[in-house]
C-alpha cells in the first residue's frame, strides 16, 4: 500500500508561481501529478515515464516542472506563470505493483 500526502496549494495571483509537494510512503517510478477543475474531468499534468523521462499536457508545457527527491520520497509540481485556467485540484498520483493510488488532492487557485 502507499500513501500520499500533497501541500503546497493555496491562492495565487496570475503569473504568480506555486510549488506543490507530494510526501510518499514508498517512491514508484510511476508518479505524477493530475488536476481536476469544477465540472471537469480529472487530466493528466505531469508525470515521470520510467526513472528519468517526463510528460506533461500541452498547457503546462514550459511553465510547469516535474522533479523528485527519492531520498525523501518526495515528489514535486513547480507551477510558474500561473493562469486563471490552471485552478483545480491537484492529485497525486503513484503506481506500485500493478495499483494506482491517489493522494487526498491540494487546491490550487489563480485569481486576482
Amino acid at each position: 500500500q502507499v500513501q500520499l500526502v500533497e501541500s503546497g496549494g493555496g491562492l495565487v495571483q496570475p503569473g504568480g508561481s506555486l510549488r506543490l509537494s507530494c510526501a510518499a510512503s514508498r517512491s514508484s517510478n510511476t508518479m505524477g501529478w493530475y488536476r481536476q477543475a469544477p465540472g471537469k474531468q480529472r487530466e493528466l499534468v505531469a508525470t515521470f515515464t520510467g526513472r528519468t523521462g517526463t510528460n506533461y499536457t500541452d498547457s503546462v508545457k514550459g511553465r510547469f516542472t516535474i522533479s523528485r527527491d527519492d531520498a525523501r520520497k518526495v515528489v514535486y509540481l513547480q507551477m510558474n506563470r500561473l493562469e486563471p485556467e490552471d485552478t483545480a485540484v491537484y492529485y497525486c498520483y503513484a503506481l506500485w505493483s500493478g495499483i494506482g493510488y491517489w493522494g487526498q488532492g491540494t487546491q490550487v487557485t489563480v485569481s486576482t
